[in-house]
């Protein structure tokens, strides 16, 4: 029988070797980083070869021999419910990356490097065929990853798990088919209503201000600066560790509010990832649970918060300082305004909260379809815009706010669209069940009192790392299973009321 001495240290040596790993992915996403905000236009050929050796050598210490010797011998210890559970994560990790090939690992690596300027060039020159054929490579290289993985699956279920492993494809399906029944008869009602929300933000504003004005929203948030930091980038984004978890955001000389809403949406990944326990890092345990998790806590502060009209009467004096012409608007202006419907939008990231998900419908349906060889690739940008003129009523005048307004393809991630819309879902699962257990919510964020709504987040989520699937998560959380329930009240009632529903 083991002793407890080998016991702990077969654990441990399995989370040196994982640690090992995890420093190399972290390192490599810093490298990505650097890409996307700073890296000069030329860099990309030796970018492109540094990142293909990290992910090459990420690969071969997962799938070594002695990694599954590591876990073999954990496995049969005697261990605590969290360890286990890290040991579950590697175990998975560890039989995906097996079966598939170093070499197709490095080469899907390299061509996602590739890829990034020429999607930018693209999307500049507003030219789809510049970027279909790497689009075109990309999905072949993903459809052989998936069929190394599970040659008896579809390939699109097989990579929608690389981003939400346990919530299934078949409740991604299902919850985006709900999204369509119920939301599409409440945005054609909010179109026919009468009601003008107010419009206050019309204007120019210069982008060097708006930054000001970001950093003073992340300074109302909680942001940490010291394990942060605050970029721009074509596309916003998040990334990092719990120690450095940076964020992006963009500004447009006509749009206040888009940079704000990114940004807090960005704030909503950076705060997950900052929450997450420093003591575990390196492990499962100090790593996000997935995506659809993620972007939960995006949506979260983004929508349930952001857009709130207790978060407009704290915060609107900091947009009148940096912006004095906006003195006469007042907090039920601003909130009005950061919640308008434009059925009439094709831009994603600019969406509101109830078309957005016909914005992810869309992805949604023509990705699979790229994956599983019922479309072609020179056929995008015309179905692109059919099916957002039958599901947002707007086609795009240019490939540039149609199909190549994304970023997701160009870094290969088909697959990661379905996880906006869970994680909009479980953020008013979550955020209910937050109001109903801190005393008078609104008032706290009314009052810029944001540690309680901090600590919920971190007690009830960001603390257990990966120690949860995520449906167990959920109940954890908010103990109940799943459910749009939640999210479709809200919007019901909030745009009801805004709309004189």
């Amino acid at each position: 029988m083991a002793t407890d001495a080998t016991q702990t240290a077969a654990y441990e040596e399995l989370l040196d070797r994982y640690e090992r790993i995890s420093n190399i992915e972290g390192a490599a996403g810093i490298l990505n980083w650097d890409q996307e905000v700073m890296m000069p236009e030329g860099g990309t050929p030796a970018r492109s070869a540094q990142l293909s050796a990290l992910s090459a050598t990420s690969h071969e210490l997962l799938t070594e021999e002695a990694m599954g010797d590591a876990l073999d011998a954990a496995e049969s210890a005697e261990l605590t419910d969290e360890k286990a559970a890290a040991v579950r994560e590697i175990r998975r990790q560890y039989e995906r990356a097996t079966r598939v090939p170093t070499e197709l690992v490095e080469d899907i690596s390299r061509t996602t490097s590739e890829a990034l300027p020429v999607w930018k060039e693209a999307k500049a020159e507003d030219d789809f065929s510049k970027f279909a054929p790497i689009l075109e490579k990309l999905i072949d290289l993903k459809r052989d990853y998936a069929e190394q993985i599970d040659p008896d699956r579809p390939a699109y279920e097989v990579l929608f798990e690389d981003y939400e492993p346990y919530l299934g494809l078949d409740t991604a399906e299902r919850i985006l088919e709900r999204l369509r029944e119920e939301l599409v008869p409440l945005i054609d009602a909010v179109g026919e209503s009468d009601v003008e929300l107010a419009s206050p933000f019309a204007g120019e504003f210069d982008p060097d201000i708006q930054e000001a004005l970001t950093r003073d929203a992340l300074d109302t948030l909680g942001y940490d600066w010291d394990r942060g930091r605050l970029d721009t980038a074509p596309h916003p984004f998040s990334m990092g560790t719990t120690f450095d978890a940076r964020v992006t955001t963009r500004y447009e000389d006509d749009d206040l509010l888009g940079a704000l809403t990114s940004t807090i949406h960005e704030f909503g990944h950076a705060t997950y990832t900052q929450g997450l326990p420093d003591e575990e890092y390196g492990s499962p345990l100090g790593e996000n649970r997935n995506l659809s998790v993620h972007e939960s806590q995006s949506r979260f502060w983004e929508n349930h918060v952001g857009r709130s009209e207790p978060f407009w009467s704290l915060f609107l004096p900091h947009v009148r300082e940096r912006f004095p012409e906006l003195d006469g608007v007042t907090p039920r202006d601003a909130y009005e305004a950061a919640n308008r419907v434009y059925d009439d939008n094709p831009i994603r990231i600019e969406a509101d909260e109830l078309t957005y998900h016909m914005h992810i419908v869309l992805r949604f349906e023509i990705e699979r379809e790229l994956i599983e060889g019922d479309l072609d690739v020179v056929e995008v940008p015309q179905v692109w815009n059919d099916k957002m003129e039958e599901y947002l009523g707007v086609r795009p005048d240019t490939d540039a706010e149609g199909c190549l307004q994304d970023i997701h393809w160009s870094h290969g991630s088909f697959g990661y669209f379905p996880t906006y819309s869970l994680g909009s879902v479980l953020a008013a699962q979550l955020y209910a069940s937050a109001d109903e257990e801190i005393d008078d919510l609104d008032g706290q964020i009314e009052a810029g009192e944001f540690g309680p709504l901090h600590e919920w987040l971190t007690e009830n989520v960001h603390q257990h790392g990966k120690r949860y699937t995520t449906p167990d998560l959920i109940e954890e959380a908010t103990g109940e299973a799943f459910t749009a329930d939640y999210f479709l009240d809200y919007a019901s009632e909030k745009y009801g009321a805004l709309y004189d529903l």
